[in-house]
């Protein structure tokens, strides 16, 4: 999807392609989604890196390569998304086993995303 400019239809098919390549633990293609300066936050990386904010797709990758990089599958399972066109922002409700979170994609001119934060419960 990165690229072009993100509407509500282009949305519709970075969501389908975001589940899948989290389906397939697929790290480097999730992260071909992000901007080279993209800021991404989340609980977890506070845990894992000791700090809650992951600046930079390459740092982002390695982040996610540390925290899911032993998984070979994951059962995600995509529970609503909204597009907001007004500020370019991606709303993703989804779940993994009993985990559920919610994540806000912004993107840039040309899809990219350049910020992400991840809200998770039970």
């Amino acid at each position: 999807m990165s690229g072009q400019a993100m509407s509500r239809a282009t949305a519709e098919g970075f969501v389908a392609a975001w589940c899948a390549n989290w389906c397939r633990v697929d790290i480097d293609a999730v992260v071909a989604h992000f901007a080279d300066d993209a800021r991404m936050r989340s609980p977890l990386a506070l845990t894992l890196t000791g700090s809650p904010v992951v600046t930079g797709a390459e740092n982002i990758r390695a982040y996610w390569r540390k925290a899911y990089g032993h998984v070979e599958r994951a059962d995600l399972k995509i529970l609503s998304w909204s597009w907001d066109d007004t500020i370019a922002r991606l709303t993703v409700w989804w779940q993994l086993g009993d985990t559920r979170a919610s994540e806000f994609m912004d993107f840039d001119d040309a899809g990219r995303v350049v910020r992400s934060e991840a809200f998770y419960g039970k």
